[in-house]
């Protein structure tokens, strides 16, 4: 069994201040695009985990790998089973690739024995906020903790230009950070530098942006130069620390990646999708 899991982009991301169970409100739009990790599950003579590089953990607390052992306990099988991960989103970006991962496996384990969509979605809430999302892909307006989901009309027709930095964000520092300086509201992408469908809706605006400035001043630095060099707003998804940019079609997005000549995690143009994963092995 095999399939590609997509990563997401917050195109926006609104941020209040933490409720009685300390987590932060949060409202905005997920979508999911075409940059993508491959995971493969195989029954294996014992359980293991392999991974491509150092981007996710190769033990039993790899999200994927928790996604996987919740959803053979679910199915009521003891069969043991060999979970290789190639990793292309990189960690620490906001890119969503952990919970991408755990999607793709908790999708491939509920097709191979009939876990019903119910209590699917409910093992995809126990894992984590953003593998809710993750596990139905495509537009949405994600609120609460991100777990709460309502579809949106599909966005298509533009393209992203991802770069993610020669450096990560965590995200509990962030969300410290932007408590200690008091909930900054970022400031939004003008319209002009929005896709038409994205104009004159929700904010496209990211608050947790000015918290991961005040962390690392390496992205205002990053921010500043590939607007420069772009010649349009460019933004930054989830936590940090990858920062994207609009562009009219996804050829001219893997023009603009291209054109990064400097030591860089990832760059790369990309365009939405509907699916946050897909069977590749039928």
């Amino acid at each position: 069994m095999k399939a590609h899991a997509n990563a997401k982009v917050n195109l926006a991301l609104t941020v209040r201040p933490p409720s009685a169970d300390g987590y932060h409100p949060l409202r905005g739009i997920f979508q999911s695009v075409s940059l993508s990790d491959t995971v493969a599950i195989e029954p294996a003579s014992e359980d293991g985990i392999t991974v491509s590089n150092d981007e996710a953990p190769s033990d039993e607390s790899n999200l994927a790998w928790r996604a996987l052992a919740t959803a053979r306990r679910a199915a009521r099988i003891s069969q043991p089973f060999a979970l290789d991960l190639v990793k292309t989103i990189p960690a620490g970006a906001g890119l969503g690739g952990g919970s991408a991962d755990a999607a793709a496996a908790l999708g491939l384990m509920a097709h191979r024995y009939g876990i019903d969509p119910e209590p699917a979605v409910e093992i995809a809430e126990g894992l984590g906020a953003d593998v809710p999302f993750a596990f139905f892909g495509g537009t949405m307006l994600a609120e609460g903790r991100g777990e709460r989901l309502t579809p949106m009309p599909r966005l298509a027709d533009f393209g992203l230009a991802i770069v993610v930095p020669p450096f990560s964000m965590s995200t509990p520092a962030v969300f410290a950070q932007w408590d200690a300086m008091g909930g900054p509201v970022a400031d939004p992408v003008p319209d002009r530098a929005l896709p038409p469908a994205l104009r004159g809706g929700l904010p496209i605006r990211n608050d947790l942006y000015p918290a991961a400035a005040a962390l690392d001043r390496r992205i205002i630095e990053w921010r500043d130069e590939l607007e420069a060099r772009w010649g349009t707003s460019v933004a930054m998804t989830g936590s940090g620390s990858a920062l994207f940019g609009f562009f009219p079609n996804p050829g001219e997005a893997a023009d603009a990646a291209r054109s990064i000549d400097v030591p860089v995690r990832l760059s790369v143009g990309v365009e939405p999708v509907p699916i946050g994963w897909k069977r590749i092995d039928d």
